[in-house]
């Protein structure tokens, strides 16, 4: 747990574009569950009680299929921002490609899973083993997008519709398909419950406003560890920098090479 004594500094880490995109995710895909339960499984219902229930259940596929539209373009943004974003929402914090993200995966299941060391570990965005869920977890989206849109435009006479016919008799069928997708759909429910419990366990045992941060985007961050990245930041510049000036040197040499071969 972070000392009452040690000097934080605030750190703007999560960016506007990243915090609608986990807000509408979150309305998207709570609606996407409710709904996605009731078109697995329609309850019961007396019929003719009054016009306006006649077609209710045309109404919760309707609420279903934009949240789904919602949901994708949603998606694709964070896609985007994925290159686009600052350094903590940028791919690479999500792929465990360094020695140090591994290493950090092992520390945080030793706190969070196997609940072997009551010292967390401390990192300006997300942790790693949290990062690489959420890389699960964008995978499972793109599952359950492509998964979606081949039911929905299978029936349809979009131009879309035999591309996505053609991916129903790939992936099996119908019925294959429709099951994948309502399984995926438990997977999001299990991870929404897990991933609410631990970010308020964060930030209970790390005291830095995790669970504000989504709201605000700041986090509160010992000036150690935010010193140590930005020693780090600063070095990976210094090393983009030489490599631009190499570049550029090279560039030059092969311009005057070329300036003396054509005055021979």
């Amino acid at each position: 747990m972070i000392s009452k004594k040690a000097h934080l500094r605030e750190v703007y880490v999560w960016q506007l574009p990243v915090r609608i995109f986990h807000w509408v995710n979150a309305f998207a895909i709570t609606i996407l569950c409710i709904t996605g339960y009731i078109i697995g499984d329609p309850p019961a219902i007396m019929h003719g009680t009054a016009p306006e229930f006649n077609y209710w259940f045309g109404w919760v596929r309707l609420t279903h299929f934009i949240a789904a539209f919602i949901f994708i373009i949603n998606f694709l943004v964070r896609i985007y921002w994925f290159f686009a974003g600052n350094t903590f929402s940028r791919w690479p914090n999500y792929i465990p490609l360094t020695k140090k993200q591994w290493r950090g995966i092992f520390e945080t299941t030793k706190v969070d899973v196997l609940l072997l060391s009551p010292k967390p570990v401390y990192d300006i965005g997300h942790n790693s083993l949290a990062a690489f869920t959420y890389f699960g977890l964008f995978l499972i989206m793109i599952v359950q997008s492509v998964t979606g849109l081949a039911m929905f435009y299978v029936d349809s006479d979009s131009i879309l519709a035999p591309f996505f016919g053609k991916l129903l008799i790939i992936m099996g069928g119908f019925y294959p398909v429709r099951d994948i997708h309502h399984i995926l759909m438990w997977a999001f429910i299990l991870f929404a419950i897990v991933h609410i419990y631990l970010v308020f366990y964060h930030d209970y045992i790390e005291r830095n406003g995790i669970a504000s941060s989504i709201i605000g985007g700041w986090k509160f961050i010992d000036e150690h560890l935010v010193k140590e990245y930005e020693d780090e930041q600063r070095t990976k510049y210094k090393i983009v920098l030489k490599k631009e000036k190499e570049k550029l040197l090279k560039k030059e040499i092969e311009i005057k090479e070329k300036s003396r071969q054509a005055l021979r």
